[in-house]
């Protein structure tokens, strides 16, 4: 009994003292659990800082730090459109809250059974009459000021001493946070009476508090401008979800496997809905990842990530790496979230099927600029078309090259060792097209849209260009045919056919 009231008081005081730093939104911040049932997030000096309730007694403090920032007004639209595709950072501050908890409890225990335990021990190594002994002199030393003093002491001092040891923190080498570091001074004010009257606020909304002194006209416009953001995302997204049920796709059969095939999201969070939508619909159960997930590959745009991988829950999935990607920040975040990073081996696939892919080997930022690090496209085509060869058993060719640039893959079809190459890059639909190998092996090669509706290299909001999602069916470890699903600026989403791999379509290279 002793222990175990021992051991919830200790990790209670661990949890609640405890901290990690993580990014969120795009900001390094640090998070802090309370008992208060809210989530507070400081944002600066400049912007108000904001509360909302989380619906139970577990709240969190989160401290936002750096981030990259070309303006204000992007800023703003970044937390407009998170806020409407909430998911992906919920699921990260849920992760890192339970995570701070099991560690304080380990912790908890593991320092009370030892405090126990020694004192048992120390208790019964002296012998019956030490005891008796050691029991008389600390009766008679508290009996004095000078006892309570020693005592306290080292009660103190104990105290000190497993603070030190078992006080969990965040990353490894990480700096202490800055603990003086708190809000502006201000009430909490609702963000209805924030923004007055003439700017209506969401009914979802309607219990978001904001705090400090940043009340500038400025700050109001750009705070109103995130609010229009975040309803017109938040309702664009709803209506595409809530049509994706009447859209005429392909039903499985037993004996098949789909996947979706996403491309060039460039950080389009809202967008992670719909695929997930289309997904469940088609009947898929894995999803593949041809890159340019993000703009830079930067650590602030892991939160696309994030969005993506909760978007994913429940199926299979495989990715490479695009090359707005470049750089390890994307390819080390999704396996450690549990994506199969593609990189020259052959695995298992959809469906039971072979999949071969390579991160993109060139690099770009969020210019129309691409560099070429140590190969060029073509050597990297050719170091492919090597590996896929050699991989194949019993002549059978890889069933599925999952590349960023389909061009990629073009060495590999040219010897005729893969059935089917897929990819984005271009933000163009392009194909399926057939392609006879060398070796009489017939293979196809596909181009998805972007995903996102990216125009340019970063995508948030409302799509730009027509959006599209593939799904991919497999029969017998092969793929077998193709759907893709596009979506227009004005919120018109349409299946086009399905399209066999068997036989050359009539279309092969036009858009569907």
């Amino acid at each position: 009994m002793l222990w175990l009231v021992l051991a919830v008081a200790l990790s209670a005081w661990l949890f609640l003292s405890s901290e990690r730093q993580v990014v969120l939104a795009g900001h390094d911040s640090v998070l802090r659990p309370t008992l208060s049932g809210k989530a507070v997030i400081h944002t600066g000096p400049v912007l108000p800082d904001v509360r909302l309730d989380v619906g139970g007694p577990v709240g969190v403090d989160v401290t936002l730090g750096k981030t990259e920032l070309r303006s204000m007004d992007e800023l703003f639209e970044r937390y407009a459109v998170l806020g409407s595709a909430p998911a992906g950072q919920r699921a990260v501050v849920v992760e890192q809250v339970e995570s701070m908890l099991v560690a304080a409890v380990v912790r908890g225990a593991a320092v009370s059974l030892a405090i126990v335990a020694g004192g048992v021990v120390l208790w019964w190594l002296p012998g019956s009459q030490r005891r008796a002994d050691l029991r008389r002199h600390i009766t008679e030393s508290v009996r004095t000021r000078r006892g309570l003093t020693t005592a306290g002491i080292g009660m103190v001092a104990v105290a000190v001493l497993v603070a030190a040891v078992w006080q969990p923190g965040g990353a490894a080498g990480a700096p202490a946070a800055d603990k003086e570091a708190g809000p502006v001074a201000g009430e909490w004010t609702p963000l209805a009476d924030f923004l007055g009257a003439a700017i209506p606020v969401p009914e979802e909304l309607a219990e978001v508090e904001v705090r400090g002194d940043a009340y500038a006209n400025q700050t109001r416009r750009l705070v109103a401008s995130a609010v229009d953001t975040y309803n017109s995302s938040r309702t664009f997204y709803e209506k595409v979800v809530e049509k994706v049920p009447d859209l005429a796709l392909r039903e499985p059969g037993e004996d098949e496997t789909v996947s979706v095939l996403v491309s060039d999201r460039h950080d389009n969070v809202g967008m992670d809905s719909v695929v997930r939508a289309i997904a469940d619909e088609g009947g898929a159960t894995g999803i593949l990842d041809a890159g340019d997930d993000t703009s830079t590959g930067s650590d602030w745009e892991t939160f696309s990530l994030d969005s993506l991988t909760d978007a994913s829950g429940g199926l299979d999935k495989w990715a490479v790496t695009g090359n707005h990607d470049y750089g390890p920040t994307v390819g080390d975040y999704l396996a450690d979230r549990g994506w199969t990073m593609l990189d020259g081996e052959v695995v298992e696939g959809p469906g039971g099927s072979t999949l071969l892919g390579v991160p993109d080997p060139r690099t770009s930022g969020l210019g129309n600029w691409i560099d070429e690090k140590g190969v060029t496209l073509e050597e990297a085509g050719e170091k492919l078309a090597d590996i896929a060869c050699a991989s194949m058993e019993e002549g059978k060719p890889i069933a599925t090259l999952l590349v960023h640039d389909p061009s990629l893959g073009r060495e590999t079809l040219r010897r005729g060792c893969a059935t089917l190459v897929v990819g984005g890059h271009r933000h163009v639909h392009l194909g399926p097209s057939q392609v006879i190998g060398e070796n009489g092996e017939i293979g196809w090669t596909y181009t998805n849209g972007t995903t996102g509706g990216a125009a340019y290299a970063f995508a948030m909001g409302k799509i730009r260009r027509t959006a599209e999602v593939t799904l991919i069916t497999y029969a017998d470890g092969i793929p077998v045919g193709l759907q893709s699903v596009e979506l227009e600026t004005n919120g018109a989403l349409t299946a086009h056919e399905y399209v066999p791999l068997d036989v050359p379509p009539e279309t092969s290279d036009a858009s569907p």
